[in-house]
């Protein structure tokens, strides 16, 4: 999978004039390689680097980076084959206006979606160039998402089709309950659709006939009412609800008003 970046979209925050990276890997031959690489682009500063989640979680808030770049699979045991994950949902919660690149060697539908709903901008494999890298850093400082619809398609499909476990079988999956759309406002819900299609806030605006700016807010006000931080996140629990919805014998054992 090569890295992917969304469309051109107004940046949801000014880009730094020099972005603070740190870089989590278990490998110190990727760690110092990604280090050289970064820190010989002119508008990048690594401001530190770990081997582990642990060491990762206790030196991140202090180094204050505006980019941490996280490896998806870690040595340690924290998070399991996912743990760089599970550090950039700790990471998250406590610092929202971090962005976190995921890097991984492995093209990997489940660490996809578990990135995503982890609040991660981005999602590259390590077989990415030098060059796409350092944009891949800038694009997510700017907080543009990289994720594009061809990958929000290959989430909402994941979704809509059954999961399995090691023996075959259906794994539970959590899905929330329809009344979480219930705070949006029909607009909303329209515009909630939109971005589940891939659309930009631009040609969100000239479907709807609506100013681009209009669209930005309402997209704010439905991150916010939803309580995340992406439009990739919002629009997979959008998801998640409508098929739910399509599910034979929805709504059969629901009370009757």
């Amino acid at each position: 999978m090569p890295p992917v970046v969304a469309p051109a979209t107004a940046p949801l925050t000014a880009v730094p004039a020099t972005v603070r990276v740190f870089i989590l890997d278990d490998h110190e031959v990727v760690r110092r390689g990604v280090r050289d690489l970064l820190e010989a682009e002119d508008g990048i500063e690594v401001v530190g680097e770990a081997a582990d989640a642990r060491e990762a979680l206790a030196r991140v808030p202090a180094a204050r980076p505006d980019v941490a770049v996280l490896d998806v699979r870690l040595g340690d045991d924290r998070g399991g084959d996912h743990a760089g994950i599970e550090v950039c949902r700790e990471l998250r919660a406590a610092m929202p206006e971090l962005a976190c690149l995921m890097l991984t060697s492995f093209d990997d539908d489940e660490a996809l979606f578990d990135a995503i709903m982890a609040g991660a901008a981005g999602y590259v494999l390590k077989q990415i160039n030098g060059a796409d890298l350092v944009a891949a850093v800038h694009t997510v400082a700017s907080g543009t998402s990289m994720l594009d619809p061809r990958t929000t398609s290959r989430v909402m499909a994941r979704l809509r089709g059954p999961r399995t476990g090691a023996h075959g079988g259906p794994v539970a999956t959590r899905k929330p309950a329809p009344s979480e759309l219930d705070a949006l406002a029909p607009r909303e819900r329209q515009i909630l659709d939109l971005i589940g299609e891939g659309l930009t806030n631009r040609e969100i605006a000239d479907r709807l006939c609506l100013a681009e700016k209009t669209v930005k807010n309402r997209i704010s006000s439905i991150l916010a009412k939803l309580g995340v931080g992406r439009r990739v996140q919002a629009a997979v629990i959008a998801g998640r609800v409508r098929a739910r919805e399509a599910a034979p014998g929805y709504g059969t054992d629901r009370p009757r008003p």
